[in-house]
């Protein structure tokens, strides 16, 4: 179980790490667009949020006796998530929140694979629940960073 106790610890370090990341974007994001990037960052960041104390309840589920990590010292040693400095231009936002999004798509996936091994079902379907989440973040987030060259496949070409 200490795997699968240290494999929580990382998600939660780095689910903390993408809050406060797309939290900042939602404070500081400046475009024409402002109200609807605004709102779209903060739809992120809750629900990013909304993972926090499950993951946490999981890691005491597991293993009544370890504790979640809280210090924020704890989890930047824990988080695989890189830090960036806000920029004005909501665009680097974005794809800068999708590069470390997509970081967890991955992370989820091969921890229920562990989950499913370990025979923690519950805790693997939670994983699953989560990939799932990042993965429609990831193509929203895609739909803002596309680059101009890019043309959208058309259906049935």
């Amino acid at each position: 179980m200490e795997q699968l106790i240290n494999i929580l610890k990382e998600l939660l370090a780095n689910t903390v790490a993408l809050k406060f990341k797309a939290h900042g974007y939602h404070w500081n994001v400046e475009t024409d667009d402002f109200p609807q990037y605004h709102e779209f960052f903060g739809e992120i960041y809750e629900d990013y949020d909304s993972a926090i104390d499950p993951l946490a309840e999981w890691i005491r589920m597991i293993d009544i006796n370890q504790y979640a990590p809280f210090k924020l010292s704890r989890f930047a040693q824990l988080s695989t998530i890189p830090e960036t400095d806000v920029t004005a231009d909501h665009e680097d936002m974005a794809a800068d929140l999708k590069v470390a999004n997509d970081m967890m798509i991955e992370k989820f996936a091969m921890a229920a694979e562990v989950a499913t091994n370990m025979k923690q079902f519950g805790l693997a379907n939670f994983f699953g629940d989560r990939q799932t989440m990042h993965q429609k973040w990831s193509w929203q987030l895609g739909t803002l960073v596309r680059s101009d060259k890019e043309e959208p496949t058309q259906p049935g070409m």
